[in-house]
Protein backbone atom coordinates (compact mmCIF):
# COMPACT_ATOMS: atom_id res chain seq x y z
CA UNK A 1 0.00 0.00 0.00
CA UNK A 2 1.84 3.54 -1.17
CA UNK A 3 0.70 6.59 0.82
CA UNK A 4 0.09 9.66 -1.47
CA UNK A 5 2.01 12.21 -1.04
CA UNK A 6 2.19 15.67 -1.82
CA UNK A 7 5.28 17.65 -4.22
CA UNK A 8 9.02 17.91 -2.74
CA UNK A 9 10.85 20.90 -1.75
CA UNK A 10 13.51 21.72 -4.16
CA UNK A 11 16.74 24.14 -2.84
CA UNK A 12 19.69 25.25 -5.22
CA UNK A 13 22.38 27.36 -3.51
CA UNK A 14 26.08 28.09 -4.75
CA UNK A 15 28.53 28.29 -2.20
CA UNK A 16 31.74 29.91 -2.65
CA UNK A 17 34.19 27.18 -1.08
CA UNK A 18 35.68 24.01 -1.92
CA UNK A 19 33.13 20.77 -1.97
CA UNK A 20 34.88 19.33 1.29
CA UNK A 21 34.46 22.08 3.28
CA UNK A 22 31.42 22.56 2.23
CA UNK A 23 30.20 18.82 3.16
CA UNK A 24 32.09 19.22 6.40
CA UNK A 25 29.85 22.64 7.39
CA UNK A 26 26.47 20.25 6.36
CA UNK A 27 27.55 16.94 8.49
CA UNK A 28 29.35 18.27 11.32
CA UNK A 29 27.47 18.81 14.43
CA UNK A 30 29.26 21.72 15.94
CA UNK A 31 28.54 23.70 12.58
CA UNK A 32 25.30 22.09 11.69
CA UNK A 33 24.44 24.39 15.14
CA UNK A 34 25.29 27.16 13.13
CA UNK A 35 22.52 26.63 10.66
CA UNK A 36 19.83 24.24 11.05
CA UNK A 37 17.45 26.22 12.40
CA UNK A 38 15.51 28.77 10.77
CA UNK A 39 15.27 31.51 13.80
CA UNK A 40 19.18 33.41 13.74
CA UNK A 41 20.49 31.41 16.79
CA UNK A 42 17.69 29.41 17.43
CA UNK A 43 19.29 25.88 17.42
CA UNK A 44 20.41 24.43 20.83
CA UNK A 45 21.59 21.44 20.13
CA UNK A 46 23.03 18.95 17.18
CA UNK A 47 23.50 15.56 18.35
CA UNK A 48 24.62 13.16 14.87
CA UNK A 49 25.64 9.26 14.77
CA UNK A 50 26.99 10.17 11.48
CA UNK A 51 27.21 6.39 10.14
CA UNK A 52 24.47 5.22 7.72
CA UNK A 53 22.01 3.60 9.89
CA UNK A 54 22.81 6.26 12.64
CA UNK A 55 20.42 8.80 13.91
CA UNK A 56 20.37 12.40 14.13
CA UNK A 57 18.54 15.23 16.06
CA UNK A 58 18.19 19.03 15.81
CA UNK A 59 16.97 20.53 19.15
CA UNK A 60 15.67 24.61 18.24
CA UNK A 61 13.91 27.38 19.42
CA UNK A 62 11.33 29.01 17.20
CA UNK A 63 9.22 31.80 18.83
CA UNK A 64 9.92 30.44 21.97
CA UNK A 65 8.40 26.98 21.49
CA UNK A 66 10.55 23.98 21.27
CA UNK A 67 10.91 21.66 17.74
CA UNK A 68 13.09 19.03 17.71
CA UNK A 69 13.35 17.11 14.42
CA UNK A 70 15.48 13.60 14.15
CA UNK A 71 16.14 11.49 11.54
CA UNK A 72 18.49 8.04 9.94
CA UNK A 73 20.81 8.91 7.57
CA UNK A 74 20.20 6.31 4.84
CA UNK A 75 23.41 7.08 1.83
CA UNK A 76 26.36 8.92 3.18
CA UNK A 77 28.20 9.37 -0.32
CA UNK A 78 31.18 11.92 0.94
CA UNK A 79 31.57 14.57 -0.09
CA UNK A 80 28.92 14.24 -2.65
CA UNK A 81 25.51 12.96 -1.72
CA UNK A 82 23.68 12.93 1.47
CA UNK A 83 20.28 11.23 2.08
CA UNK A 84 18.41 10.84 5.35
CA UNK A 85 14.88 10.55 7.02
CA UNK A 86 13.33 13.83 8.88
CA UNK A 87 10.20 14.06 10.94
CA UNK A 88 9.47 16.38 14.43
CA UNK A 89 9.21 14.58 17.74
CA UNK A 90 6.19 17.05 18.51
CA UNK A 91 2.60 15.85 17.44
CA UNK A 92 1.66 19.00 16.10
CA UNK A 93 4.67 18.79 13.57
CA UNK A 94 4.56 15.07 13.48
CA UNK A 95 4.29 13.77 9.56
CA UNK A 96 6.08 10.43 9.61
CA UNK A 97 9.58 9.71 7.62
CA UNK A 98 10.08 12.23 5.11
CA UNK A 99 13.25 11.66 2.76
CA UNK A 100 16.05 14.58 2.39
CA UNK A 101 18.25 14.17 -0.45
CA UNK A 102 21.30 17.05 -0.74
CA UNK A 103 24.05 16.98 -3.43
CA UNK A 104 27.28 18.62 -3.51
CA UNK A 105 28.74 19.70 -6.93
CA UNK A 106 31.59 21.38 -7.79
CA UNK A 107 31.12 24.18 -9.94
CA UNK A 108 33.27 27.30 -10.88
CA UNK A 109 33.32 29.59 -8.38
CA UNK A 110 32.62 26.87 -5.73
CA UNK A 111 30.20 24.32 -4.92
CA UNK A 112 26.33 23.71 -5.84
CA UNK A 113 24.37 22.84 -2.83
CA UNK A 114 21.06 21.13 -4.08
CA UNK A 115 18.62 19.74 -1.35
CA UNK A 116 15.40 17.86 -2.45
CA UNK A 117 12.68 17.18 0.48
CA UNK A 118 10.27 14.92 -0.39
CA UNK A 119 7.23 13.01 0.99
CA UNK A 120 5.22 15.54 2.47
CA UNK A 121 1.65 13.91 3.72
CA UNK A 122 0.18 17.46 3.32
CA UNK A 123 0.70 20.78 1.02
CA UNK A 124 0.83 23.28 4.27
CA UNK A 125 3.86 20.75 5.68
CA UNK A 126 5.49 21.20 2.45
CA UNK A 127 5.28 24.74 2.34
CA UNK A 128 6.46 25.00 6.06
CA UNK A 129 9.43 23.04 5.15
CA UNK A 130 9.84 25.42 1.98
CA UNK A 131 10.31 28.72 4.25
CA UNK A 132 11.95 26.98 7.02
CA UNK A 133 14.55 25.08 4.26
CA UNK A 134 14.99 28.79 2.36
CA UNK A 135 16.23 30.40 5.59
CA UNK A 136 18.49 27.67 6.66
CA UNK A 137 20.25 27.53 3.27
CA UNK A 138 20.81 31.25 3.62
CA UNK A 139 22.39 30.64 7.33
CA UNK A 140 24.74 28.30 5.43
CA UNK A 141 25.52 30.23 3.13
CA UNK A 142 26.28 33.11 5.15
CA UNK A 143 28.99 30.81 7.35
CA UNK A 144 31.17 31.26 4.14
CA UNK A 145 30.77 34.90 3.39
Amino acid sequence: MSVETVGAVRLSRTIAADRQRVWNAWTRPEEMKQWSCPAPGGCREVESDFRVGGSFAIRMEVDGKAHNAFGTYKEIDAPRRLVYTWDWEEDDHAMGATLVTVEFAEVEGGTEVTLVHDGFPAEEARQGHEEGWGACMAHFAGIFE
